[in-house]
C-alpha cells in the first residue's frame, strides 16, 4: 500500500509540474500568435495535452485519497475544488475561442486579453498550491 501511495505522490508531483509547463506553453503560444486560424489549429492539437495533465493530477489525487481510506482533509477538499475550477476555466477559455466572431475587428485581441487572464489565474493558483504542498 505504501508503494502505491509513494508512486502516486511522485506521479502527482510530476503531473503538477507538467500542468505548470502546459500553462506556460499556452501563455507563450497566446502571446506569440497573431493569426487566429493558426492559433485555433494549434489549440486543437494542444488542448488534449492540457486535459491529460489535469486528468493525471485528478486521478493520482484520487488514488492517494483511496490509499488514505478516503480521508477528506482541508487540503484534499481544496484541491478537489481547484480541479473543478481548473476544468471550468479551460472549458471557458476554449469556448470563448470556439464562439469567437472573427469578422469583428479586434476580436482576437479581446480574446487574447481574456485568455491571458484565465491562464494567469490558472498558473498562479497552481503554483501557490504547489508551494503550499511542497513546503
Amino acid at each position: 500500500m505504501n508503494e502505491m501511495y509513494d508512486m502516486s505522490i511522485v506521479t502527482h508531483n510530476l503531473g503538477v509540474i507538467g500542468l505548470l509547463g502546459v500553462v506556460l506553453v499556452n501563455i507563450l503560444m497566446l502571446l506569440k500568435e497573431e493569426n487566429i486560424h493558426v492559433y485555433a489549429k494549434k489549440m486543437r492539437v494542444f488542448m488534449p495535452i492540457g486535459a491529460t495533465t489535469i486528468s493525471v493530477i485528478l486521478f493520482t489525487g484520487t488514488i492517494m485519497m483511496a490509499a488514505k481510506h478516503l480521508s477528506f482533509s482541508a487540503e484534499n477538499i481544496f484541491m478537489i475544488i481547484f480541479g473543478v475550477f481548473l476544468i471550468f476555466f479551460e472549458v471557458k477559455r476554449y469556448s470563448n475561442l470556439k464562439h469567437l466572431d472573427i469578422r469583428k475587428e479586434n476580436a482576437f485581441d479581446l480574446y487574447k486579453q481574456k485568455a491571458f487572464k484565465i491562464l494567469q489565474i490558472e498558473f498562479f493558483i497552481s503554483l501557490g498550491i504547489s508551494i503550499w504542498m511542497w513546503i
